[in-house]
């Protein structure tokens, strides 16, 4: 692999990030319109499409390195994708305000969320998520999105995706299967260049996926907390992270597993110890109805950076 192989990599990534954010964005935009049309409620549209449209890039990317055999990336991408959302995104938005607590969220999505990591610790604890598996998760996502249509708030939803006018259906349909197509294609484009930049430098797969792939899919979630921000909307952060976690664990994970069985190395285990510790750490400060301050958000952040040299150097 020559330097310019490398290089054409790189920028691969970099352009499949780019896809990834813009394509879910406008794929979510767009069903959302033709959700009003239907006369659908804002809180169905944002529990159910608003919501998913943010996992969108966890969940094919992770299918698609499970259809190409590789369970490192594919596992590697949901751990390190959560614990890049609990350590940087919710970082980076305490380190501009404090996060206040709702703790009717931090009851049902934090319930959920540890629950959903211990189960996968567990399926991930043999080194192989069965198809058996991938169905327990999957029909844990159902009774998830059960309960989140049953709740009479939508305070998790990232709404600042929604329009606020309804343009004319064609566009609306353009802009679903325009996002459809950028999203498809930059996961597909990211799995394949992070594959290859592994091989080149020798970094085991499960690091890439745990850290650069992970990163990469969860833009559309720090593109939202940093709206969020800027909007005044601070709490839309916490529950968008929360419920993106459960989501990509019980849906990306287990449709993933249902497609084709995923082995992975023991470096998993320690990685998903890692975000149980975390989740834990979180949701113990949450718990206790305090808002996440500056100084917890920079120590969040930093053990994040903590990670990434020790996927890189001690694997």
């Amino acid at each position: 692999m020559t330097a310019l192989a490398v290089s054409l990599d790189i920028v691969a990534v970099l352009l499949a990030v780019v896809s990834l954010w813009y394509g879910s964005r406008s794929l979510v935009e767009g069903a959302v319109q033709i959700a009003r049309r239907l006369g659908l409620s804002e809180l169905v549209i944002g529990l159910t499409i608003v919501a998913a449209g943010t996992s969108m890039p966890e969940f094919v990317v992770t299918s698609d390195a499970a259809l190409a055999g590789l369970g490192d990336i594919a596992v590697g991408n949901i751990v390190g994708s959560n614990i890049y959302n609990l350590a940087v995104v919710l970082g980076v938005v305490a380190l501009f305000q404090r996060i206040p607590v709702d703790r009717a969220i931090v009851r049902r999505d934090g319930a959920v969320l540890f629950v959903t990591t211990v189960v996968a610790l567990v399926f991930i604890s043999d080194l192989t998520i069965t198809r058996i598996e991938g169905g327990v998760l999957f029909a844990g996502l159902l009774a998830y999105l059960l309960v989140l249509a049953r709740s009479s708030d939508a305070t998790n939803v990232p709404s600042e995706l929604t329009a606020a006018e309804s343009p004319p259906l064609w566009r609306e349909i353009a802009h679903i299967i325009g996002g459809l197509v950028l999203v498809i294609a930059g996961g597909h484009l990211l799995v394949t260049a992070a594959s290859d930049l592994a091989l080149f430098f020798g970094v085991p797969s499960w690091a890439i996926g745990a850290t650069v792939v992970a990163a990469g899919t969860s833009t559309p979630e720090l593109a939202v907390s940093l709206i969020a921000i800027r909007r005044g909307r601070i709490g839309v952060s916490l529950g968008n992270v929360l419920g993106s976690n459960a989501l990509n664990i019980l849906g990306a994970l287990g449709i993933a597993a249902l497609l084709r069985p995923l082995d992975v190395t023991p470096a998993a285990i320690d990685d998903t110890l890692w975000l149980l510790a975390l989740s834990s750490g979180v949701l113990l400060l949450l718990w206790t109805g305090r808002s996440l301050s500056r100084l917890e958000g920079g120590l969040m952040m930093l053990t994040e950076l903590i990670r990434w040299i020790g996927e890189f150097l001690l694997r």
